[in-house]
């Protein structure tokens, strides 16, 4: 479902359960592997994959979502959504450097994790990005706007959340949501290498982690009361 690998400072998070549609069992599975990753000690960087050519990851488990089945493989329907948000926010706060190599379509909750990452690569010749809630009749909750609002610009948002788009790579490049594009053959080395470059940011966890919280977590500084002329002249007042 979930398989971890090392390539000296890069670890490589591979989602390996077809579409890679969330449910409880699929969260706690990826969740676990970054347990294993914020154990290790030193200068590191995640990289996000999907072993399936056509999906990084399809959205929520529908299927399982809709089933009556209480043995379902998909786990606890109950808890779902609280784990689901809590590792996205977990992931943008991760303490190490994250590079999200999105070589398939993300639709939905696909998206979401995708976002969830410092950086994003993504096939130039398949696949799209997309928040399509909309489309299926679902409103989308507070949390994932403050989240896509924080990783796009106005336009690309509303375009997401409002109006449901289509994102191949080369438009979500242009609207600069993702840093590079790909093919095939080259994506996931590119991460790789843009994983490498950042590790050594990752050494020194604590002040990783505490600058993303600064920007955000609770009372981050780019939505503080007070403009940043006001904070320079009083620069005193603050931590850090």
């Amino acid at each position: 479902m979930i398989e971890l690998t090392q390539e000296e400072n890069v670890f490589i998070l591979t989602m390996d359960d077809g579409e890679n549609r969330w449910n409880t069992t699929f969260v706690r599975a990826f969740s676990n592997a970054l347990d294993e990753v914020e154990a290790s000690e030193g200068a590191a960087a995640l990289v996000t994959c999907s072993s399936d050519q056509k999906f990084f990851s399809n959205g929520l488990d529908l299927e399982w979502r809709q089933s009556r089945d209480e043995g379902h493989r998909g786990g606890d329907r109950k808890v779902f959504g609280r784990e689901f948000m809590s590792l996205a926010g977990r992931l943008i706060t991760f303490p190490v450097p994250t590079i999200c190599a999105i070589n398939g379509h993300a639709f939905g909750a696909g998206l979401m994790i995708a976002l969830s990452h410092d950086v994003r690569l993504m096939r130039e010749d398949r696949g799209f990005a997309c928040a399509n809630e909309v489309e299926i009749g679902m409103v989308i909750p507070d949390p994932e706007l403050a989240l896509f609002r924080h990783k796009m610009s106005m336009s690309a948002f509303f375009q997401t959340v409002q109006l449901a788009r289509r994102w191949t790579g080369p438009d979500a490049l242009a609207a600069g949501f993702v840093e590079a594009t790909g093919t095939e053959a080259s994506l996931l080395p590119l991460a790789k290498q843009r994983a490498q470059a950042l590790a050594h940011l990752g050494a020194n966890r604590s002040v990783f982690k505490t600058m993303k919280e600064r920007i955000y977590g609770a009372d981050a500084a780019i939505h503080g009361d007070h403009g940043p002329a006001h904070m320079l002249n009083n620069s005193h007042k603050y931590g850090h």
